[in-house]
């Protein structure tokens, strides 16, 4: 039985934990905290893990303010480390008090599914809508694109669902196809008032000689009756793709190049998946949402600071319409380490058929995530942790997984798995069997253990090891069976030989034994084909309990990693199974 101050302590430590991570407290960080105050409660872990489980699963059901409050009577108003993790907390939006109401936007172009370099701009806007109880738009950017980046029509779906798992709540869907004849109507007001013209020249040749040198083209002197002449023979099939293009007067003094007389429609005669052929002049996207973010009334604008070129434009065309500038607000890029991000690369690798479709972890897509076995609370806490500033940042995917294993550590069971299995023979064995009894999980005793037994026949069994341990032991290694025996190596060849040396970890202990590794009985065990992170394909063999598992399990392989299965399939009446890697 621990005392009071025991108790007090980890209510302490469970409700400080729950408080620096949006209300849910994690007992091995309760334990960390309590071992590092009283070293002397490791002889009493069984008790001790088992009153934090209490504790926590307490507070977890509290709510936050309920948590604040019982911490701040416990302490006294030591809240210093919690301050901390309130500085990284989304600032306010600018100028909220002049909106009736905040409306922000999802602007997707759907050349794939979304992958986790827009997971920062989706789930930013998702925290501030949800923030100032506002509205979400999700409006489709699906105007032609160049020749690089295609829409692929399964895309719009994709995205969807991606949301949806993401728990992003949108109040209302756009597409940008279907509002073709109001962009035709702003540009035609544009021409009517003498703010932009079409331009004819070859577009080589403007930049060469026009752009380049700030001078004016000879299109740009045009009427406005020869301007609103051509711009018909546009939409009407005179000129061909290339040959003619809508401009906005701004300057061609403009100190930015990219600024001065800048394209807002053009040409293309692309198929498009929604529309087919109906248009073939389509707006540039810094038109078309200078249009849409007035006319669906967009009050705060979030996006990466790469496109602060865009705001600009924005900004001059609004000016020339007559209509009030929106808020920008910005963060900057994040490089993922190790990872090569581009939705075109990947649909050109699904179509040939080098990924195995969009939920492929190479791809790095929502549907991939998913796949995987993320939690989509752990995506958000890891965003959210980022905050929003502009600073660059180089992003391991490693911290990503920390914030799921956080999560999903407590939750799942320990199964063995042995990849690439390989046959050690123990001998030396008295008696019919010799059992294994693993716990469930090694922080939660009360899961219970479950019970392994090997046949003993001549005095020896045989256990499957897997081939990369098999290939680290020498001749004479002592080692441990995990939660099974203590052996000697004695042989290695096609089967490995051991010889039984004793049973309980203690006597491990006293003999010097300090390498542990897994294994899984010969007779009773479950094949299972895994996909790696890299695409590769892992095969190898669990223990009988996972014949248990379901579709969209989480179980973590000790030694190898969290697993998820995806697919169970029944060869001569055992389960063979299919499943994704998650994470170490």
């Amino acid at each position: 039985m621990l005392d009071e101050q025991v108790t007090r302590k980890i209510l302490v430590h469970a409700l400080e934990n729950a408080l620096k991570f949006n209300g849910k407290a994690n007992p091995k960080a309760v334990l960390g905290k309590i071992l590092a105050d009283s070293p002397h409660l490791k002889n009493e872990i069984e008790n001790l893990m088992k009153s934090i489980n209490e504790v926590v699963t307490q507070v977890n059901l509290m709510s936050v303010e309920k948590q604040r409050e019982e911490f701040l009577k416990l302490t006294g108003g030591e809240i210093s480390k919690i301050k901390r993790k309130e500085e990284k907390q989304l600032p306010p939006l600018p100028n909220v008090d002049k909106y009736s109401k905040v409306v922000m936007r999802l602007a997707p172009y759907p050349s794939g599914p979304l992958h986790i370099g827009n997971l920062r701009m989706v789930i930013l806007n998702d925290e501030y809508v949800k923030r100032y109880k506002g509205v979400l738009y999700l409006v489709y950017d699906d105007t032609i694109g160049s020749e690089e980046k295609e829409i692929l029509p399964e895309a719009y779906d994709y995205i969807k669902e991606g949301l949806d798992w993401l728990n992003v709540k949108v109040d209302k869907v756009f597409y940008k196809s279907d509002r073709i004849p109001i962009f035709y109507e702003w540009c035609t007001k544009l021409l009517s008032d003498g703010k932009a013209y079409v331009c004819t020249c070859n577009a080589e040749v403007w930049r060469q000689e026009y752009k380049l040198k700030k001078k004016d083209c000879p299109c740009r002197s045009q009427t406005v009756n020869e301007n609103l002449d051509k711009w018909e023979k546009m939409l009407n099939g005179v000129y061909s793709e290339g040959e003619a293009a809508v401009r906005l007067k701004t300057s061609m003094s403009e100190p930015d190049p990219a600024l001065r007389d800048h394209v807002i429609m053009r040409i293309s005669d692309k198929h498009h998946p929604r529309v087919g052929c109906k248009y073939r002049v389509w707006p540039l996207l810094e038109f078309s949402w200078a249009v849409d973010d007035y006319l669906l009334n967009i009050t705060h604008i979030l996006r990466g600071k790469d496109l602060i070129k865009e705001d600009r434009v924005e900004e001059i065309i609004w000016s020339l319409i007559g209509v009030p500038k929106r808020e920008f607000i910005h963060y900057g890029r994040i490089r993922f380490q190790g990872l090569s991000l581009s939705k075109s690369k990947s649909a050109k690798y699904v179509k040939e058929g080098k990924y195995k479709g969009w939920r492929d972890p190479r791809t790095w897509s929502i549907q991939s995530l998913q796949a995987r076995g993320f939690k989509p609370e752990a995506i958000r806490e890891a965003i959210l942790d980022l905050g929003l500033s502009l600073a660059d940042i180089e992003y391991s995917p490693e911290i990503l997984y920390s914030f799921n294993r956080r999560i999903i550590d407590p939750l799942v069971n320990r199964l063995f798995f042995v990849e690439n299995p390989v046959v050690l023979e123990i001998t030396g064995l008295v008696g019919e069997e010799l059992k294994g009894e693993p716990p469930n999980h090694p922080d939660f005793p009360e899961r219970g253990r479950r019970s392994i037994t090997l046949r003993v026949e001549n005095n020896s069994t045989q256990v499957y090891i897997s081939k990369s341990d098999a290939e680290k032991l020498t001749i004479g290694d002592r080692i441990r069976l995990k939660d099974l025996a203590n052996i000697q190596i004695t042989g290695k060849g096609v089967t490995h030989q051991a010889v039984y040396l004793s049973k309980t970890i203690e006597e491990a202990r006293s003999q010097g034994i300090k390498k542990i590794i897994q294994w899984v009985p010969i007779h009773q065990n479950i094949r299972f084909e895994i996909i790696m992170p890299n695409g590769e394909l892992t095969n190898g063999l669990a223990e009988y309990e996972a014949s248990k598992l379901k579709v969209d399990d989480v179980i973590q392989f000790e030694r190898f990693g969290f697993i998820r299965v995806d697919k169970i399939e029944i060869e001569d009446n055992t389960p063979r199974i299919n499943a994704f890697y998650l994470h170490s």
